[in-house]
């Protein structure tokens, strides 16, 4: 059982960042019952695959539009610890389950509301996908190389880091908050906000004069030649992240640079020379002859594995990273707990619907 066993949530289906964070709930042991569409979950329910990260929990249909499904979905706020939705703003209070209502059917609910825009603000009703809420508050102009155009990052930033992770922080911190005082209260969770937020220490350092807006500059965006990806003979990359003095002697013993006259390794002046002598030394080898030669030592440099290839990496393996489910990749639970550990909830028939609901005392 997951350190949170014996939470009820009671998500709406969405797309992106809400249903992942219903997934992370659910692996941490709370008891997820999604609303779907009824033709969507009934196809689910026979097994057809649904939405992404929709797994793992248990799926009812209901017309939200009706007065029955509205009527089922009160029926289940009120025996919920949390409400999840991803809707734009004013969807849900439209249809007549907005936190007013619903706070006041269950004082003690936590309502989590995950957006890319927030519930306020000139942008809250406008649509918007994860690139676009990074590229307004620095993040995405501070991905990229030198002279060229930023690089989206992959919905990480800004869907699942700025949006489900701080759906989740909210979420946990309304359940502590609420033991003190017995009552649940809003969880405004905007991309925008969080992603802004996971640039803290680069504003910090740009506060400092350490951090310029010129991208592919600064020695955390491959600006440095020691913070960065290098090709290898065969075609595949290493990745170098040798910031500290010791792991930078490690780096140059380990490429036979130890006894050049290179330059200094904070020398911005002398960056591009030391970035072509670690490119032409890094293309002698293959990726894998690299990797051997770095193994067991300090000096910050990995093999760049593909999806395909990171489940049989050493580590990634011996802790359950990722785990392959019947040919299946999956990602293992994080955190990791001692006492309580959480479990994965892909990759598994569904729960049965109506035994989930004799648990909150409700029968279909």
């Amino acid at each position: 059982m997951g350190p949170l066993h014996g939470i009820r949530v009671v998500e709406f289906t969405g797309i992106g960042p809400a249903p992942m964070a219903g997934m992370l709930l659910a692996d941490l042991g709370a008891d997820v019952v999604r609303l779907d569409r009824p033709a969507a979950a009934e196809a689910m329910t026979a097994g057809t695959a649904g939405p992404h990260m929709s797994e793992g929990r248990a799926v009812l249909g209901a017309d939200l539009k009706s007065d029955e499904g509205r009527a089922l979905a009160r029926d289940l706020v009120t025996r919920a610890d949390v409400l999840l939705e991803g809707f734009r703003p004013g969807v849900m209070e439209r249809l007549g389950l907005g936190p007013a209502t619903c706070l006041d059917l269950n004082p003690r609910l936590v309502y989590t509301r995950v957006t890319g825009w927030g519930q306020d603000g000139p942008l809250a009703r406008t649509a918007g996908h994860d690139m676009n809420y990074v590229s307004v508050n620095g993040a995405l102009h501070s991905i990229g190389r030198a002279g060229g155009p930023p690089v989206p990052p992959v919905n990480l930033l800004g869907d699942f880091a700025g949006g489900t992770m701080f759906a989740v922080t909210g979420t946990l911190a309304a359940l502590v908050e609420r033991r003190r005082s017995g009552r649940g209260q809003v969880v405004d969770a905007a991309m925008v906000d969080g992603s802004a937020l996971l640039m803290s220490m680069v504003y910090e350092d740009r506060a400092r004069g350490s951090w310029t807006d010129e991208r592919g500059t600064n020695y955390l965006d491959t600006g440095a030649p020691w913070y960065d990806v290098y090709e290898c003979s065969d075609g595949r990359h290493v990745a170098v992240g040798c910031i500290e003095p010791q792991f930078y002697a490690a780096f140059l013993a380990g490429t036979g640079l130890s006894g050049e006259d290179l330059p200094d390794q904070w020398d911005r002046d002398g960056w591009p020379r030391l970035r072509a002598r670690f490119a032409e030394v890094l293309r002698t080898r293959t990726r894998d002859e690299w990797a051997a030669v770095f193994e067991g030592v300090d000096a910050c440099v990995t093999a760049v594995l593909a999806p395909g290839e990171a489940p049989d990496h050493p580590h990634v393996r011996a802790r359950g990273t990722l785990t392959d489910q019947d040919g299946r990749i999956v990602p293992g639970p994080a955190p990791r707990f001692d006492r309580t550990p959480g479990g994965v909830t892909r990759g598994r028939p569904l729960p049965d619907a109506r035994e989930t609901l004799k648990d909150w005392g409700m029968d279909l």
